[in-house]
């Protein structure tokens, strides 16, 4: 008697910013689970999603959603509720790792680097700079660089900040005001198996002009990609300490990403934590793949092996709970 193959629900799309980027994840996903003989039901993220998954009756959700609301808790507190698996990490983690400065609090205890500064009103920006020039705004919530500025004495902003300039000041109520830290972008990516969290290695990101943001992330051309990274040892090991560090601190599954920025003037001293994503892309262009890839692990695998690792996490909740409605049954 054949067994029916595990039927895999793809959440992407979506109304975030990065609706695009999600689609492309999420269709590149579908693909590959198709390649390892799953059932894919691929669904385009709406507000009656629930009713379409329930419908659907997936044995596990790929969550290949960016952005508000598959990244900060929303879609998972869902999925909880509906007693569904999903892939990557759950509602707590997630409502923590996209806000940048719980991140902060969550990791900088634990002896993890990160940037100092502050939450600010966008008004304040009118008014005074909340830090010494240069130094980066950046949405509280957001992914994908999406909204950062970095303020200069040269921008073309004003000083202070004209209220007809353009920036994220216009579109966001509160920023995150960071110091400006130079150097190189650094990114690591972490992937869980059966003995646990693994570093995948460190590749370095080279932007022809400005800095690592969104366009640069999507737009073939924009960003060479150096896997491995052309650094120092000692520097790639600790970017591989952090990268597991946080992922374990912040309760990440799957997949998560590191970013940093180093100062190679500081050595070890130069290096910090900007952010960790727990949702981080699928496409073409994403840096997981790649460096999955680099360490033999092709795509279709690496897709493989996040489910798998969804529904050993999952299960043992599962059981729980069945245990105990048998109990009160």
């Amino acid at each position: 008697m054949s067994v029916a193959p595990t039927h895999v629900a793809v959440l992407m799309g979506g109304w975030a910013n990065e609706r695009e980027v999600s689609l492309m994840s999420g269709n590149g996903v579908a693909d590959a689970l198709e390649m390892k003989g799953y059932r894919v039901t691929p669904i385009d993220m709406c507000r009656d999603v629930a009713a379409r998954i329930a419908e659907t009756k997936p044995d596990v959700v790929f969550n290949a959603l960016h952005g508000v609301p598959g990244e900060d808790g929303s879609v998972q507190g869902m999925l909880d509720l509906m007693g569904i698996p999903y892939t990557h990490s759950g509602l707590a983690t997630s409502v923590i790792a996209i806000d940048k400065q719980l991140t902060k609090q969550a990791l900088v205890p634990h002896g993890i680097p990160m940037p100092g500064g502050r939450i600010v009103a966008s008004d304040e920006l009118y008014e005074r700079d909340p830090l010494p020039r240069p130094y980066v705004l950046k949405p509280v919530n957001e992914g994908s660089s999406v909204g950062v500025a970095i303020i200069t004495e040269d921008s073309n902003v004003g000083n202070p900040i004209a209220r007809d300039a353009e920036g994220p000041w216009q579109e966001f109520a509160e920023l995150l005001a960071e110091p400006f830290i130079k150097g190189r972008e650094l990114t690591t990516a972490v992937i869980d198996g059966v003995d646990g969290p693994r570093a995948l290695g460190v590749t370095e990101l080279i932007i022809e002009t400005g800095f690592y943001d969104y366009e640069h992330k999507y737009t073939e051309g924009r960003t060479q990609h150096v896997c491995p990274a052309q650094i120092p040892p000692n520097v790639a090991a600790l970017c591989e300490e952090y990268a597991i560090k946080a992922h374990n601190i912040l309760g990440c599954h799957g997949t998560s990403r590191t970013d940093y920025r180093w100062d190679e003037e500081q050595g070890e001293d130069g290096l910090f934590v900007l952010e960790t994503n727990t949702q981080p892309g699928m496409t073409p262009l994403s840096l997981v793949p790649e460096q999955a890839k680099h360490v033999g692990i092709d795509y279709a695998e690496l897709v493989h092996m996040i489910v798998q690792e969804a529904l050993r996490v999952h299960s043992p909740a599962k059981t729980d709970v069945q245990s105990q409605e048998a109990a009160h049954g």
